[in-house]
């Protein structure tokens, strides 16, 4: 365990455990285990140690199309997963948008409140007034009893069960190529957001940076690939994949971008 746990991150390394033990265990039992959502970091954990384990394999879903926040399903090879394994349950939010515009941030305030953690729900998507989440089919039951209001005024949820009713992402990523000279997150960020280091290095001590939706202020943290970086007021930005080093010793990185639709 200990030379797995070296490759990972100190923070990272109590999910890594867990995830052993996830995969252990449906090897030893030869039985399937669902997560709860998971972050992209979390799921490419997950997928690096399943390469490493023949008999065990996996499948992940978020609900929607291109979700970001996603189940994971680890199963034994006999095992042919179907989309009900993944037991979601998406949610349309109905409310009185004529005097109220709900964002982002106050629904996923809402969800929270009502006593859920992060890992009982996936991507909450917004289009206009049209709002949709997706929920962990055992908290369905719950979430409908207890979410009656945000922000003093009533909601209503009604599940949608039609994939073709489900809402498509209302952002897009366009994935560009980059060189950095190091994988410290004041170094990525200064070359993603072409602002200087000094710059970068500020909004991380401002503590507007978060790293997998958890808040960094050390400049020094190393970058792996599938993190998720989010700057308030410049968007978010993930490491697609790190492609080796060029003649002049940089790091070559590929990147994904979130480009707002206007």
């Amino acid at each position: 365990m200990e030379e797995i746990l070296q490759h990972f991150r100190e923070d990272e390394q109590p999910f890594v455990i867990q995830a052993k033990e996830w995969i252990a265990d449906v090897a030893l039992r030869y039985t399937p285990k669902l997560t709860a959502f998971l972050d992209p970091r979390q799921i490419a954990i997950i997928t690096s140690l399943v390469g490493h384990n023949g008999d065990v394999k996996v499948q992940t879903s978020g609900g929607f199309i291109e979700a970001e926040r996603q189940r994971v399903l680890l199963y034994p090879d006999y095992f042919e997963p179907e989309k009900n394994d993944f037991e979601l349950v998406v949610y349309e939010l109905r409310y009185p948008a004529k005097f109220l515009q709900l964002k982002h941030g106050d629904v996923l305030g809402a969800l929270m409140a009502t006593g859920l953690d992060r890992g009982k729900f996936g991507d909450i998507r917004i289009d206009g007034e049209k709002i949709q989440f997706v929920i962990q089919k055992a908290f369905a039951s719950f979430i409908m009893v207890n979410l009656e209001s945000i922000h003093k005024a009533k909601v209503h949820l009604m599940e949608v069960t039609e994939e073709a009713h489900y809402l498509l992402p209302q952002d897009q990523w366009t994935e560009q190529y980059d060189t950095v000279s190091s994988l410290r997150l004041d170094t990525v960020i200064a070359s993603v957001y072409k602002i200087s280091r000094q710059k970068a290095s500020q909004l991380i001590q401002a503590g507007k940076v978060k790293v997998n939706h958890q808040q960094q202020e050390q400049g020094t943290m190393e970058l792996e690939e599938q993190d998720l970086i989010s700057i308030r007021g410049f968007g978010r930005s993930m490491i697609r994949s790190i492609e080796g080093r060029t003649k002049k010793d940089k790091i070559r990185i590929v990147f994904g971008k979130l480009e707002r639709k206007r």
